[in-house]
Order: structure tokens, then C-alpha cells, then sequence
């Protein structure tokens, strides 16, 4: 099925790029950028993040929630990113 028109990606192609590891997608945007491609009209965004929490096991609704194994979480630069923006007051 065709998720981005403007694009013209498929749900399958969205969770070929979804492997877990250090270089999984963990946005919209990065899924863009492992297809080789940029976010257009942005209207598939929340389907990409739908197709992305099914294949990763997010489906609990927990936002942000990161579900690699403990040798990811080390060596992941989006984990380092998330602790260092839960120091920062909003």
C-alpha cells in the first residue's frame, strides 16, 4: 500500500528500513533519509509513525520509547540525545 503519495512510498518499503540497531529510524524524517528522499506535503507522517511503532513493538502509545537491546542503547546517538533532552527544562 502507498502511505506517501508525493514520494511514492509503500508501508513495505517504510519497514524494510526498520531493523533494530543502531541505525534504525527512529522519525519520520529519518525514514525519509534512509528511503533517499525528503518529506513533501508531510501528510503520511503519522501513518509512517504508525507503520514505524507496529514494526518496532511500540504499540503500547508510549511516546518515545526506545526498544533496542542493551548493546544498541550504548552505541545509539538518538538515545544519547533523548537523555540529554530530558536535562534541559522546557
Amino acid at each position: 500500500m502507498i502511505v506517501c503519495s508525493c514520494n511514492v512510498i509503500s508501508d513495505g518499503a517504510v519497514r524494510s528500513c526498520l531493523a533494530p540497531g543502531p541505525g534504525c529510524p527512529r522519525t519520520p524524517a529519518q525514514v525519509y533519509a534512509c528511503l533517499g528522499c525528503s518529506p513533501k506535503c508531510g501528510r503520511c507522517a503519522r501513518t509512517i509513525r504508525a507503520i514505524m511503532r507496529s514494526a518496532l513493538g511500540q504499540d503500547d502509545g508510549a511516546e518515545g520509547s526506545h526498544v533496542c537491546t542493551a548493546a544498541c542503547t550504548r552505541a545509539c546517538s538518538l538515545v544519547l540525545l533523548q537523555t540529554a533532552d530530558e536535562g534541559v527544562a522546557a
